[in-house]
């Protein structure tokens, strides 16, 4: 869960007035640069390394975007298990049974946090607007997003955030206050119809 609510922190923020000037030219071209598909599906590797550990923890799996639905986010190795995201919940699955179920009645925040997960992986970067100092960049094919937390708290939570990609993201770093770090890397991206496989169109 915290993987994801540090990618959905990717999404909320960029500063004050003077910053917004600064980051609006490269953040637009990176829009732009970005696909916005009805259906996106792809495979996740993630390494974490935690500090003072020399072993990464490794997991990779599938996820899912679908436009009006959710997202799909399964984890199939070392552990099966699977989170699925709507605009008013997010429930954590295993197998069929449901472990953890937030609602954005009880848990406001889960509003916030699904919608910027949209956006994230749908290629939206529109809402980079309160939370982050941002430094961006972008060539003719790629681009890359720095993010850094206005607030203390914030800070704590999710560390450092930088981003790359192309017409999708391909991949994001996460450096937190402790030292850990965890790399999720994004390959095998399918869009459009038949992209998501049926299994998980049972889950959307």
């Amino acid at each position: 869960m915290k993987q994801l609510l540090a990618m959905a922190a990717l999404v909320i923020g960029a500063g004050t007035a003077a910053g917004l000037a600064q980051a609006a030219a490269p953040v637009a071209r990176i829009q732009a640069m970005l696909d916005k598909p009805e259906q996106l599906c792809g495979r996740f590797d993630q390494t974490k390394r935690l500090a003072g550990m020399k072993k990464p923890l490794l997991s990779n799996g599938r996820f899912c975007v679908v436009a009006g639905k959710g997202v799909l986010w399964r984890t199939l190795k070392p552990f099966p298990n699977t989170l699925r995201l709507k605009r008013d919940e997010i429930v954590h699955l295993q197998g069929e049974r449901v472990a953890m179920r937030l609602d954005a009645s009880q848990e406001p925040t889960v509003r916030m946090i699904n919608g910027v997960l949209f956006s994230l992986l749908g290629g939206d970067l529109g809402r980079l607007d309160s939370l982050f100092e941002v430094d961006g960049s972008a060539n003719a094919d790629s681009w890359k997003v720095a993010l850094k937390a206005r607030n203390a708290a914030l800070a704590r939570a999710v560390g450092t955030i930088a981003l790359e990609g192309g017409a999708h993201v391909r991949s994001i770093q996460m450096v937190e206050e402790s030292g850990d770090r965890t790399e999720i890397v994004f390959s095998s991206i399918k869009t459009g119809p038949g992209a998501v496989l049926p299994e998980e169109a049972a889950q959307l």
